[in-house]
């Protein structure tokens, strides 16, 4: 069984916008309903979690109400962060499905609605083969490392830098097991808390369309990407 965790727990505070971005329309539609959009046409056809702080459930379910969006999905309270807030998918998944070694989870951002159906499928089909699928893009820029007290700083091979994106899908046993460990500051994504539990991740070439919505000029920016996605 397959399943897609969908982190939506933003509150929106570098957009300058009185509700979180994954909420703010995009070509005539809420951002998060492009992400769940792209998943439902996903020949992978998970069964998918939308995590989403409680003080939004009404406004969502609102929302899905006015658009007339009727793609199923499960609705589940996020945490005080996003490694509690996917924690809290995984127990969801778990209360639906006992045996986690046969599924498959990719944890997506809320706010990325460019990913495309094919990028989805293909984290799923190399997590099938090794347990783990994680999308990337190569840096095009030159990199410079700082050294922690910011007084150093070092050339690197950019050819060795990976910009991480998601999805990241996992076999479901391995995530469940990634995610038994304390929460950490150095998790900055799936990959990051499933590599510390000792599991090597594969890494999948994304798409530079496939960006997070962050800052107002990237909702601009997206409207013109998608134009350009099948």
């Amino acid at each position: 069984m397959n399943y897609a965790i969908i982190v939506a727990g933003g509150t929106g505070s570098r957009m300058n916008a009185d509700i979180p971005k994954q909420f703010l329309s995009l070509k005539g539609m809420p951002v998060m309903m492009h992400t769940l959009l792209a998943f439902h046409k996903s020949q992978s056809s998970p069964c998918i979690i939308v995590v989403l702080h409680k003080d939004m459930h009404d406004y969502w379910s609102a929302l899905c109400e006015t658009y007339r969006f009727d793609i199923p999905h499960t609705l589940v309270t996020g945490g005080d962060s996003r490694f509690s807030s996917v924690k809290n998918g995984i127990e969801a998944i778990k209360s639906m499905h006992a045996n986690l070694s046969n599924s498959l989870i990719a944890v997506h951002d809320a706010a990325r609605p460019l990913v495309t159906p094919a990028l989805i499928d293909r984290t799923y089909e190399q997590a099938s083969n090794t347990g783990t699928a994680a999308l990337a893009v190569r840096s095009i820029n030159s990199v410079r490392i700082v050294s922690g007290n910011g007084l150093k700083n070092n050339a690197c091979r950019r050819e060795t830098v990976y910009l991480m994106q998601t999805p990241q899908t996992f076999n479901g046993a391995v995530l469940s097991d990634a995610y038994e460990q304390p929460e950490h500051e150095m998790y900055t994504d799936d990959a990051s808390v499933v590599e510390k539990k000792g599991y090597p991740i594969s890494i999948i070439d994304g798409d530079t369309r496939n960006i997070k919505i962050t800052f107002p000029e990237d909702l601009r920016i997206a409207a013109i990407l998608l134009e350009t996605i099948d």
